[in-house]
């Protein structure tokens, strides 16, 4: 379970360039990453995908190939082999790190064979209309993993365990086409009428071979590869009550904790509350509330700083929220595209780093870059993450009343040395907070750890200080 000040690491980014041998380069990065203060990696989809070698990990294919079999050209995944995969957890467990397994039940692709079968033609805009007569298609949904042969589960997939695809081979039609006698599942989200499907090869999650068979194979991962907990994709498309029942029983049956974080993508507060309620509280969510708030902070310069944790779930549910700055899904050329602006991102990292509330996960493309958009490194970030690691303790005070500058401080604790820090931050000109820090820094010189501000500041006798912030910048404030 997350650690005390902990930071969670998703450690991908859309474009890597890993050459199938990102688990290894992780394994040699586990101790630098563990001194700097990460405490847990959500890792990519390890298992075999439609794209083969090049398969970011959401084309699922076969969920037993963690890259031991030549399916899809190739034996390792994009990310490496199945040796490899466990070896890199047990070398981040060495060195004091959790690791996360990202888990695509959604839809499967890349069958290994057709079937033909009645379908009904729905609206894109509308999933619960028809638009056109039921009539046979012809669709990749027979998965027999000849490569595999039966090794782990000798399961076969067909049509009755999908209620939907989007292409048919016959007509050559990219469609909807939902299976005949299937209804798309309840307790998903109500875009599009009903957004049970997504993609390829929609799993029903009502029929009960289909529950027995992820139960069974999710009990496998978690015993094979000694992961510590999971990331959820795309659970407003399944049914709540699915992943509810899955995430007991799979924690029931392995004896683990396995923290759970899902990814429900959706601006609106309430869905996310609603979640939480209809999964019991199982289950953490990705705070996307807060990651567009902080998008458009750095794109609007009217934007209220003040109301920046407004409508967010790190606000109303501090314990279910992960909060983030941006991921795979937001960075530059996806279809979620929301990238927070560099300029504002000391910012946006500082909101989710250096406060009390929420567990905070540092993207990928952050830290090291992202070399397809020319995204250089965040220079700051390092800094930030070992600043919560030695620093973001005991008690907060906020100052959140000024629509261009806000800020808060930490008053920090007795178990870590010199603890403690303030926070400001500008979406306009220079200016400065009085703030207090508590009566133990009286007297006490305070710097800039990020250095946008070069004088230092001393804490007056009640335990304030005046604490100032350059234009369009932050400043983290530390006993010196």
């Amino acid at each position: 379970m997350k650690k005390i000040n902990g930071i969670m690491m998703q450690y991908f980014e859309w474009y890597l360039e890993c050459n199938q041998n990102l688990w290894n380069n992780l394994s040699n990065e586990a101790e630098k990453l563990s001194n700097l203060g990460i405490t847990a990696l959500w890792l990519p989809p390890a298992y075999k995908g439609i794209g083969g070698k090049d398969e970011v990990g959401y084309g699922v294919y076969d969920v037993y190939d963690l890259g031991e079999f030549d399916q899809k050209g190739t034996i390792k995944t994009k990310y490496g082999s199945k040796e490899e995969y466990i070896n890199c957890i047990k070398t981040l467990k060495q060195n004091g790190i959790e690791a996360y397994a990202d888990i695509v039940l959604n839809h499967k692709m890349g069958a290994d064979m057709l079937q033909t079968i009645p379908a009904s033609k729905v609206d894109w805009g509308n999933h619960n209309l028809e638009i056109a007569n039921q009539k046979n298609v012809k669709v990749a949904t027979k998965f027999t993993f000849p490569g595999r042969k039966n090794k782990y589960s000798d399961f076969e997939w067909n049509w009755t365990h999908f209620d939907g695809i989007d292409y048919d081979e016959n007509s050559k039609e990219h469609a909807i086409f939902k299976f005949k006698d299937k209804t798309w599942g309840n307790e998903v989200d109500e875009e599009f009428g009903n957004y049970d499907y997504l993609m390829g090869a929609d799993l029903d999650f009502e029929n009960p071979e289909v529950i027995e068979e992820c139960i069974k194979w999710g009990k496998w991962y978690v015993e094979t590869t000694n992961i510590d907990g999971f990331r959820l994709d795309a659970v407003k498309h399944i049914s709540s009550n699915f992943y509810k029942n899955w995430i007991k029983i799979i924690r029931e049956q392995t004896k683990q904790q396995l923290f759970t974080v899902g990814e429900y993508w959706s601006g609106d507060i309430s869905k996310l509350h609603k979640y939480i309620t209809e999964t019991e509280g199982e289950i953490s969510l990705f705070d996307v509330p807060l990651h567009y708030n902080l998008s458009r902070a750095s794109k609007d310069e009217q934007f209220d700083l003040s109301q920046i944790f407004e409508r967010t779930l790190v606000k109303e549910n501090p314990c279910k929220a992960v909060t983030f700055v941006d991921n795979h899904d937001t960075q530059p050329g996806q279809a979620l595209e929301s990238f927070v602006e560099e300029w504002f991102k000391p910012a946006a990292y500082s909101i989710i780093l250096l406060r009390n509330a929420g567990y905070p996960c540092v993207f990928y493309g952050d830290f090291y870059g992202i070399p397809h958009d020319n995204v250089k490194p965040l220079e700051s970030l390092k800094t930030l993450i070992k600043l919560r690691k030695e620093k973001a303790y005991g008690e907060q005070h906020d100052y959140l009343d000024n629509p261009n500058i806000i800020g808060w401080t930490l008053e920090g604790d007795e178990l870590h040395i010199k603890s403690g820090l303030a926070v400001t931050i500008s979406n306009a000109g220079d200016g400065e907070k009085r703030m207090y820090i508590g009566k133990s820094f009286a007297g006490e010189k305070f710097i800039d750890s990020l250095a946008n501000c070069n004088e230092e500041i001393t804490i007056d006798n009640e335990g304030y200080g005046n604490f100032k912030v350059k234009a369009k910048s932050t400043s983290v404030w530390i006993n010196c």
